[in-house]
Parts: structure tokens; C-alpha cells; sequence
């Protein structure tokens, strides 16, 4: 037997994989509290954050007024361009604004319902491997962990991405106990159907998931490859199918891919969304740059200021957790559940870590939330069998080493922010390390002494991550970068412009309006954030010139007079703006040259107006 054993070796108070005996009778009780708290924290107040990202919001918008604008994901119900993703996410999203109206909701509710999903799926796989504690220290750290509080009350397509890679490590989990060809070719949907959310952010679990079941799944060589490319077919089939649609349906009768150069899902999905993401060649994009445009990499990349508070509280902890489980289990069986959980979820957190750390494209602190679930489990993990195996001094050592380096890196993040409560640095750093102290000599001590001990070591590792994930819920968020922590400043609207989205005042709502049933679009206006105001606050379709960035080529400014000259366009909105990328399209700031040299300008709340219908 290793050192930190499998869960049916370790706890033989938790049931097998299937049948009796049943769990204890905390368990049931424990698990729902966790998930209706989970529930309470993710949707408490849910509607102050109105619209969120409004960009996603009025996609939802117009999803609920065509049903071509809902498969394509289209920024806009006349189906001019769609969002710079593939749209899996939106249509959850647009489907709820179908059945309970559009509103901000509507559009909310869905992402807080994915956090309970997916505290409850880690539960379940890491249950399955090594006991129901240790499930539910997992699905509790993954529930206060400050970047998961962010998205799962946000509307970007972060959410249903953790959803469902989340599930896939779950049927991974699953097809490791008996060789099931079955569970892993569903996890291969799963990151399929996480494709289709944020495009090949969801492939970098695939590593772990294949390594795991190639070295530990109880079946021959021979089958264990087999079932691998099975499983790699139903993710292709699963992420490949609306590509395909897309690329074959005529582009005339759709919209144009917003965020491609070229109307084409293929290069968004392997260029802008892609490999340029890691090269930081994406065209198109307004701050990335090979040179490094998206900040500075390297190792110590998540604990900077940008990235550290939605997920560095218990980045140390998990590379100790991960090093250490397969330190102990080096001598198992190569079938070892608790290894094989080990190889699933390290490799996840390893690989995306790392890819996060050196990617020289766009990324933004909220993109943190896809390494939670993999800290989470190894915490829960390790945490749980280390405590069982306390007895043993290398057992006991990690474990107080873990809580002690949780303790010091909590006191660093919150001393960055020494105005917001003060003290609480210090009673964390003290208290961390007082516990790290007793826990190493947990096991000479009495039982009540011992139970005491466990309580307040566990406050202690989740109190940074708790309080801050509890004030990152309790700050409304909008605009498209939010960020986590008590930090109103960060994430709240910015005023128009290609990042922030500003509603228009009543007097431009109601010209929007006017007539607007006359026109194919309303109005139009340069980016897709500017466009997302004027048709959420007018309930019109908006045109955005140059998609998202204002870069993309759709329309042309051949294109753009042809509607106007076919009366389908009512009113320019704006001066137009200066692009701030080096490559991508010109288009609309030519569009919005040739508007102003051809049209008079008004103003209406502030706002320059043209009438294209004059």
C-alpha cells in the first residue's frame, strides 16, 4: 500500500465506485449546504452587474429576434457580423432570454447555475477517487475561489468552458475505473462541446486526459490506444461539426465571422483565437504583438498584480499537493485510481499554467478560472490524504508546509491592498503558521485537540480566497475586462470606446427607435462594444463596423454605400476612432471618413449623429 492510497483503500468508510455501503451521514447533508451555498453566493444580488459584458448581452439580444443570429452567434438580429467566438455559450444565454425575456437575468442566471454544476461535477469525480471529504474540500475551494465568483456571475463564455471541461475530467475519471469506451469517448464531447464555447482554450486539457488513461485505465496496451482515438474522433466530430456548417453554408446568406480577416470560422478558431494567442501574432488584435504586447511572461506571471487575486491563493498548495501525491504514489500499481486522479488533474493545471504564464497573445485576469477546477481537486485531494496519513512525519511535514505556504502567500496577496481590511494579512500569516505548527504534530494529539486543529488549519487555507471571492461577488461587474477583489474601480462600466459599453441617453434611445422598423439596421456605428450600448439601451439592430476591434473588414466601405444607397441604414452613430493595432483592416475608419465628409452632423445626448437617410 502507498503512503497516500486510493480511496477505497484509505476511507473504507466511503462506498466503491458503484453499490453499498452507503455514504456516512454527513455526507448528504454536507454537500447540499455546499452547493445551496455555492448557489447563494453566485446569484446574491445577481442583476446590480445589468448587462455584464454587453457585447455577449446583445448577441442574446438578437438571438432571441432571429434564429439565424442565435446559431451564428450575431451581434445583431440582421445578422451583419457575429462575436469573435464560436457560440456555444450564447446559445445558452439566448435560449433563456427566449423563455423568460431579455433581461439581465435572464442572461446572468444561466452562468451562476454553471458554477453549481460545476461545484457539484468536481465533487462527483473527486469523490470517486479519493472519498467524499475530499470531494467536498474541492468543490468548496473551487466555489470560493475568487476567479470562479467572477465568471459564474459574468456572461462571458468562461463559464460553460470550466462546465463542461469539468464534466470531461469527470467521465474521465469515470472510464478510468474499468476501461470504459463509453465514459471517455463522453469526455471527449465534452471538450468538444467546450471547443464550440472558447475554441482551443478547451484542447489544453487533452494532454492530461490522454496520459492519464493511456498509463492507469485497466485494459491492455492495444485497448488503451484504441479507446484514446475513439476519443479524440468525438471530440473532433463534437468541435468540428459547426465548422463545417459554417463553412459550407454560403457567406452571402450569413454573417460575416467577426474577429476573422478573411470571413472564416477556420482562421478565427486556429489564428485569432488560436495559435495567435500563444504567438501574439493575432491581425486584427488592438494591444497583442509578437514583441509582447499582453504584458509580461514567465513563471511569476499569475502572481502578479493582474492575475494573482482571482487565482494565486492556492497556486503553491496544489504544486505542493501535486508533487508530493506523486512522490507517495510512485510505487502503486500502474491501474492506481488515486495516481491516475493525480495525472488528471495535475496535468490540467500544469499544462494550462504553463501556457498562461508564456502566452504572448491576449489574455486578461478572468481567463484564470479554467485552472480552478484542477486546484481545487489537487487540494482537496492531497489535503484529505495527507491529514489520513498524518501519522507518517514525511505525510505530516507536507501538509503543515502546504498550509504555511498558503498562509504566507495570502498575507502577500492581501498585503498588496493594506487599505482594505486592515489586519486581516496578519491574522491570516499568524494563524496559518500557529496551524501548520500544531498540525505536524496532529497525531500525538487528543481527539478533540486533533478535531480542533483540522477546523482551524481549514479556515485558515480558504480564509484569504474566501473573503476576497466574497467581495468580488458582492461588486457588480461590466465592461469586457472584469476583474476579481473588492475593487469597484476595475470592474465597473467604462465609458464608450472598443472595451467599454455605454447605454444611450432616452432622447438618442428614442431616435434610434424611430422608423426602425423601415431599416435593415437602425444605425451603425465602429466596434462592437459602442454597437452593444446603442442596441441594448434602443432594442434596434446595430450595426458594428470592424466587429469587435473595429479591424475586421466587414463591411467594406463599398459594401457600406451600397446599403446606404438601398436605404437599409438609418443614422451613423459617432466620429469613428482611430485604430490602435498595427495590422487588421482599415475599413471603418474609412467608412466613418466617407460618412463625415458626406453627411451632416448632429449631436443627441452627446453623441454625433449622421442621418444616412438624408
Amino acid at each position: 500500500m502507498t503512503l497516500l492510497a486510493s480511496r477505497d483503500e484509505a476511507d473504507r468508510t466511503a462506498p466503491p465506485a458503484r453499490g453499498t455501503p452507503a455514504d456516512p451521514r454527513w455526507v448528504r447533508p454536507s454537500l447540499a449546504a455546499l452547493l445551496l451555498a455555492t448557489a447563494v453566493l453566485y446569484l446574491w444580488n445577481l442583476g446590480e452587474s445589468g448587462w455584464a459584458n454587453a457585447f455577449y448581452s446583445a448577441a442574446a439580444q438578437a438571438g432571441s429576434l432571429s434564429w439565424k443570429a442565435l446559431f451564428f452567434g450575431s451581434s445583431d438580429a440582421a445578422n451583419a457580423i457575429t462575436v469573435d467566438k464560436t457560440p456555444a455559450a450564447l446559445w445558452v444565454m439566448t435560449l433563456s432570454a427566449r423563455l423568460f425575456g431579455v433581461d439581465a437575468w435572464s442572461i446572468l442566471v444561466p452562468q451562476a447555475l454553471m458554477g453549481v454544476g460545476s461545484v457539484a461535477l468536481l465533487y462527483a469525480a473527486v469523490r470517486r477517487t479519493s472519498g467524499p471529504a475530499a470531494g467536498l474540500l474541492a468543490g468548496t475551494v473551487l466555489a470560493l475561489t475568487p476567479a470562479a465568483a467572477l465568471m459564474f456571475r459574468f456572461n462571458n463564455p468562461d463559464a460553460l468552458l470550466v462546465l463542461l471541461l469539468t464534466a470531461g475530467a469527470y467521465c474521465v475519471v469515470r472510464a478510468l475505473e474499468k476501461a470504459s469506451p463509453r465514459w471517455l469517448v463522453l469526455a471527449g464531447v465534452a471538450v468538444g462541446f467546450g471547443f464550440l464555447a472558447k475554441m482551443l482554450q478547451a484542447f489544453l486539457v487533452l494532454p492530461a486526459f490522454g496520459i492519464a488513461y493511456l498509463i492507469a485505465a485497466p485494459t491492455s496496451p492495444g485497448k488503451r490506444l484504441l479507446h484514446l482515438l475513439g476519443a479524440l474522433s468525438a471530440t473532433l466530430i463534437s468541435a468540428g461539426w459547426y465548422l463545417a456548417v459554417v463553412a459550407l453554408w454560403p457567406a452571402a446568406d450569413r454573417p460575416y465571422i467577426g474577429g476573422s480577416q478573411e470571413n472564416s470560422l477556420w482562421e478565427l478558431a486556429f489564428g485569432y483565437n488560436g495559435l495567435g494567442r500563444i504567438t501574439g501574432d493575432e491581425v486584427g488584435s488592438v494591444g497583442g504583438s509578437p514583441n509582447g504586447g499582453w504584458g509580461g511572461t514567465g513563471w511569476d506571471r499569475l502572481f502578479g498584480d493582474e492575475m494573482a487575486g482571482g487565482i494565486a491563493w492556492l497556486l503553491p498548495a496544489a504544486a505542493v499537493a501535486l508533487a508530493a501525491g506523486l512522490w507517495f504514489t510512485r510505487r502503486a500499481p500502474r491501474t492506481d485510481r488515486g495516481r491516475a486522479a493525480l495525472i488528471v488533474w495535475g496535468g490540467w493545471f500544469v499544462v494550462t499554467a504553463v501556457v498562461f504564464s508564456y502566452m504572448g497573445g491576449i489574455i486578461h485576469a478572468y481567463y484564470m478560472i479554467a485552472l480552478a477546477p484542477a486546484v481545487a481537486a489537487l487540494v482537496g485531494i492531497a489535503g484529505t490524504q495527507l491529514w489520513r496519513a498524518r501519522g507518517n512525519p514525511a505525510a505530516a511535514g507536507t501538509l503543515s508546509a502546504g498550509i504555511g505556504l498558503t498562509a504566507l502567500t495570502a498575507y502577500l496577496l492581501l498585503s498588496r491592498q493594506s487599505d482594505w481590511l486592515p489586519g486581516l494579512a496578519i491574522a491570516v500569516l499568524v494563524a496559518g503558521l500557529l496551524c501548520a505548527f500544531l498540525v505536524f504534530f496532529a497525531s500525538r494529539l487528543p481527539d478533540m485537540a486533533r478535531r480542533l486543529v483540522a477546523v482551524g488549519a481549514l479556515v485558515t487555507v480558504l480564509a484569504g480566497t474566501g473573503v476576497y471571492t466574497v467581495a468580488t461577488a458582492a461588486t457588480p461587474h461590466s465592461g469586457a475586462l472584469p476583474s476579481a477583489g473588492p475593487d469597484t474601480n476595475r470592474g465597473m462600466r467604462m465609458g464608450g470606446g472598443l472595451l467599454g459599453t455605454s447605454l444611450p441617453g432616452d432622447e438618442l434611445a428614442a431616435l434610434i427607435r424611430q422608423d426602425s422598423a423601415n431599416y435593415t439596421w437602425a444605425a451603425a456605428t465602429v466596434g462592437s462594444n459602442n454597437a452593444a450600448g446603442y442596441q441594448l439601451g434602443s432594442g434596434a439592430p446595430v450595426m458594428a463596423v470592424g466587429g469587435f476591434n473595429g479591424t475586421d473588414p466587414a463591411p467594406t466601405l463599398e459594401q457600406f454605400q451600397e446599403y446606404v444607397r438601398k436605404g437599409r441604414i438609418h443614422y451613423f452613430l459617432g466620429e469613428g476612432m482611430m485604430m490602435r493595432g498595427e495590422t487588421g483592416s482599415d475599413a471603418a475608419e474609412r467608412i466613418a471618413a466617407w460618412v463625415a465628409d458626406n453627411y451632416e452632423p448632429t449631436t443627441v445626448d452627446g453623441v454625433t449623429v449622421y442621418d444616412l437617410s438624408r
